[in-house]
């Protein structure tokens, strides 16, 4: 989302058969619907890492927003993401890929391809990415919505997704998105960050998968 998020390998397949379809809908394809159910401005608002990177990041990231536009016509997004690190305002873009039959994002980075399973939900003003479904070790799962505060009802949605992943609820972190609104929206101009190495805070990966 910039935002520290770059992954280690991933190579996600069509997988979780052994899970409920009911509380984790991976994966499911992506249509042009679906995309249009996620465009627009989004907030990050809780995570559940258990990769020990993504939560050596978690420790110096502290909030975004970002909007999310859709081209139907390449199968791609473009992301715009301001976030908060160290009480500082940064910007960042990238394009994302779809694959739709995998029901994946996907984007190329240090000449491998990242991927995220988009979970819808019931409620369409709340979405969340999945990372490593099939390995407990590192499985992890972001949250977002259309607001900076979320109902008991959409956090209860996240925790049952939690618990239906492997994980507990004592994994879950939220962030402070009022914070991140409030500096980036103060600040006149939100200072561009540009990645030099794969290990650097703030990558152009990160965009998408909120992970370091």
């Amino acid at each position: 989302m910039a935002l520290p998020w770059a992954l280690a390998v991933l190579s996600l397949l069509p997988l979780l058969n052994a899970q409920s379809s009911s509380c984790v809908n991976v994966p499911v394809p992506i249509t042009n619907a679906s995309m249009d159910q996620i465009s627009g401005k989004w907030f990050f608002v809780a995570w559940a890492y258990r990769n020990p990177e993504y939560k050596q990041w978690a420790s110096s990231y502290q909030s975004a927003f970002f909007y999310i536009d859709s081209n139907h016509t390449e199968d791609t997004v473009l992301i715009r993401e301001y976030s908060t690190i160290n009480d500082q305002c940064l910007y960042n873009s990238t394009h994302l890929n779809i694959q739709k039959e995998n029901g994946t994002l996907s984007r190329y980075y240090m000449g491998r391809e990242h991927f995220a399973y988009l979970i819808l939900t019931k409620d369409p003003s709340i979405f969340m990415f999945a990372f490593y479904p099939e390995d407990k070790e590192n499985i992890s799962l972001s949250f977002f919505a259309n607001k900076t505060e979320v109902t008991q009802e959409q956090r209860r949605q996240f925790h049952e997704h939690v618990i239906c992943m492997g994980m507990d609820k004592s994994e879950i972190v939220y962030v402070d998105e009022k914070q991140c609104h409030s500096n980036c929206s103060k600040s006149r101009t939100a200072m561009p960050v540009f990645a030099a190495t794969e290990n650097d805070l703030c990558n152009d990966l990160s965009t998408f998968l909120y992970l370091c």
